[in-house]
């Protein structure tokens, strides 16, 4: 009979940053393994449940009782399974005393050296019953938990302690023994609001008999999404909007819905799985704490107490007002509130009085004691370090035409906030609260904003550094930190990258790309390279990096939606200038859309395989230009006049950065070239005329080659 399966652990609190993802991979586990026992048809739908005190699934049209099935098991090739006189070897007779089949009931399939045998086997149905503790087990082990523990007497291991186990099919309790557990149907409701246990009669019945008789929510998904509806309730009501992530942008997130915000916050789901029954109150704190940066304070409010600090909506400062998210629904929560005030004035004295110590020195008092910290044992100290970036910044600012002092100057306060009080208990503070000092000290503004931006982008989609200046500074911290962690060996294997090479890589990329800035990479690397003491890196740590970063480039690039032989075409020609990567892939983008973009691919293709067998002496002739006098046929001649038509169109398109009209002028090549190839002999006996072709063509592939290697869209 076809019933719902009902599954439910009760136990100690779960962690809840990770309370989501362990039921999703347990219901998916169960889910997988009753489907293939054959207990479950198309029509059967798995549901996850999770709160902070249990896991549980429910899935529906589950069968009690397994059909009679023909299991086919696959046992050794036939090569492998009989001998020179067509007798079982040893292998093959293992085979079918594992399978309880003689040498007449097997069957082969394949062909060839892939023939094989298979033994097809009648395989009474078991029932439910028969499978299921051993496949709760079997899910449970498969948890991503880094760490197990035990409690009481027994050898048990969980997460957490477990304290009742529930496994209903429809109303039946299906007897079964998992975590030294016996199964039942009683489970318990909300630690405080919930004094008799529940019981759960039906499967199907689960979820609202729990919130019913429990006061819990058992969906992970509908408390999120009535926590984040309250949240923007109390918000509105206050003129404000709530913050639920720590790296937020402000104005991003003044612009940004109620939907947008609730998807991006970290916090949401973590307070979500704190709770059972969740209520949103609003809390209050004294307006003299304000003065405080209010990053410091929205830090101290989400990490250490889990509260929802609230933003003036039309102007994003922050209000003296935050929202907590209770697991207790009371008519008169004035305790709740004023507990948590009372708690978290004590946090905000912290944050003050570490703002108010740390300005008692400034950010240039503090640079030589970084000579006391350790950076890398092989790469000296930070103060060190700072010598570095600051030399590299100078470099750079001067290059992008920024002032070389004022970016010096910046990369040398860059890393004094890691001293501070409040970096140290902060640490995502670093470069904000730096900012913040470096005001306070009378330093320019662009200074202060250039060591608060020199660490961005910091994640996937944050912003960039603006400016010369600050680009400047994040660039040569970027690059000090990849060409030294890289040269010392310290190169990401798989997906361990412990000194994040591949964020700051990206960094790099998305600066050059995006903001854009016309610096040459392999420059930058050799620059950067260079300001490290001879012998301290790899000799062929520029090179090697560069490799590195094209690596994640051909990533970034294939997000954005391009297809890799595009990618390969605009870098066989880019040198480098990593800004002009995005206009010129949307030029072969189009140009590859063109009907004869193929036949041209193709032609350039056969253009570059004549030049290769031909490098040595076109390489003494690179500067030569074609002699028409030597131009014998009418091909030829046709096709240099085609080429003289448009070189001044193509080269003005592509002086212009306009990269597809540039690709667009090769249309009108193609029956010239066509022609050419099908008429001319270009390794003519003829010295003089061989050579003159051969250099045509060179003419040809670069006009043909300006914005990308049109060949490798004939990969």
């Amino acid at each position: 009979m076809k019933q719902t399966l009902l599954i439910e652990l009760l136990t100690e609190e779960l962690p809840p940053k990770a309370l989501e993802k362990l039921s999703a991979t347990f219901a998916g586990e169960v889910f997988a393994a009753l489907k293939e026992q054959a207990l479950l048809n198309e029509a059967s739908v798995c549901t996850p449940y999770c709160t902070p005190r249990r896991l549980a699934l429910s899935i529906t049209e589950v069968e009690a009782q397994q059909p009679d099935r023909i299991i086919e098991r696959k046992g050794p090739a036939v090569a492998a399974g009989l001998d020179a006189e067509g007798k079982p070897t040893r292998a093959l007779e293992g085979f079918m005393r594992s399978a309880n089949v003689t040498l007449a009931r097997l069957q082969r399939t394949g062909e060839g050296k892939a023939e094989y045998f298979v033994a097809r086997v009648e395989q009474k149905g078991k029932s439910l019953d028969d499978y299921l503790s051993a496949i709760i087990a079997q899910a449970l082990k498969k948890l991503p938990v880094p760490k197990l523990m035990r409690w009481g007497d027994s050898d048990v291991q969980f997460v957490r302690p477990v304290h009742a186990l529930t496994i209903l099919h429809g109303n039946r309790v299906v007897p079964a023994e998992v975590l030294g557990l016996s199964s039942g149907n009683v489970t318990s409701g909300h630690r405080f609001l919930c004094a008799e246990p529940v019981v759960i009669a039906q499967a199907d019945d689960y979820e609202a008999t729990l919130a019913r008789d429990g006061r819990v929510v058992a969906s992970f998904a509908n408390r999120r999404e009535s926590i984040a509806a309250r949240l923007d309730q109390l918000a509105e009501q206050h003129g404000a909007i709530w913050i639920g992530h720590a790296n937020f942008d402000q104005s991003k997130l003044l612009a940004m819905s109620n939907e947008e915000r609730s998807v991006l916050s970290g916090l949401l789901d973590e307070v979500t799985g704190l709770v059972e029954w969740p209520e949103v109150y609003v809390g209050e704190f004294e307006a003299e704490y304000l003065e405080v940066p209010q990053e410091c304070l929205i830090l101290t409010m989400q990490q250490n107490q889990k509260y929802f600090p609230l933003l003036d909506a039309r102007s994003g400062k922050l209000l003296n007002k935050f929202l907590i998210v209770s697991n207790m629904q009371i008519s008169d929560p004035h305790h709740i509130i004023e507990g948590n005030q009372r708690v978290v004035r004590p946090r905000l004295a912290d944050a003050r009085f570490f703002f108010n110590q740390d300005r008692k020195q400034t950010l240039e008092a503090r640079v030589e004691k970084l000579g006391n910290v350790v950076y890398h044992n092989k790469l000296g100290s930070q103060l060190q370090r700072v010598e570095r970036i600051t030399s590299l910044a100078g470099t750079i600012a001067r290059l992008l035409g920024s002032d070389k002092a004022d970016a010096e100057r910046a990369a040398r306060l860059s890393k004094a906030d890691l001293l501070t009080d409040m970096v140290g208990e902060f640490p995502e503070l670093q470069g904000i609260i730096g900012r913040y000092y470096a005001q306070h000290d009378g330093e320019k503004a662009e200074v202060a904003s250039a060591i608060e931006a020199h660490y961005h982008p910091r994640f996937a989609g944050d912003t960039l550094p603006q400016g010369g200046l600050a680009c400047a500074v994040a660039l040569a911290d970027k690059l000090e930190t990849l060409l030294g962690i890289y040269g010392i060996g310290q190169v990401p294997t798989g997906d361990k990258d412990p000194f994040g090479l591949r964020r700051q890589a990206l960094g790099v990329l998305r600066i050059l790309i995006e903001t854009p800035l016309d610096l040459s990479l392999p420059a930058l690397l050799k620059a950067a390279a260079e300001n490290f003491p001879a012998g301290m890196l790899s000799a062929s740590v520029a090179t090697d990096v560069e490799g590195f970063m094209l690596d994640r480039l051909r990533g970034y690039l294939r997000e954005q939606g391009y297809e890799i032989n595009q990618i390969e075409a605009v870098l066989a020609v880019l040198n480098g200038r990593l800004h002009e990567v995005l206009p010129r892939l949307q030029g072969i983008r189009g140009f590859a859309a063109l009907a004869v973009a193929k036949d041209l691919a193709a032609a350039n293709k056969r253009v570059h395989n004549i030049m290769r067998k031909n490098a040595e002496e076109l390489g003494e002739l690179a500067q030569a230009s074609v002699n028409p006098a030597l131009l014998a046929d009418a091909a030829e001649r046709e096709l240099y006049q085609a080429m003289q038509d448009i070189t001044p169109m193509a080269r003005g398109y592509f002086e212009r950065g306009d990269y597809a009209n540039n690709l667009k002028t090769l249309v009108t090549l193609k029956p010239f070239i066509d022609d050419f190839f099908d008429k001319v002999m270009v390794m003519a006996e003829d010295n003089a005329l061989r050579i003159n072709r051969a250099v045509l063509l060179q003419q040809l592939a670069r006009l043909m080659n300006q914005s990308a290697d049109i060949s490798k869209l004939a990969t």
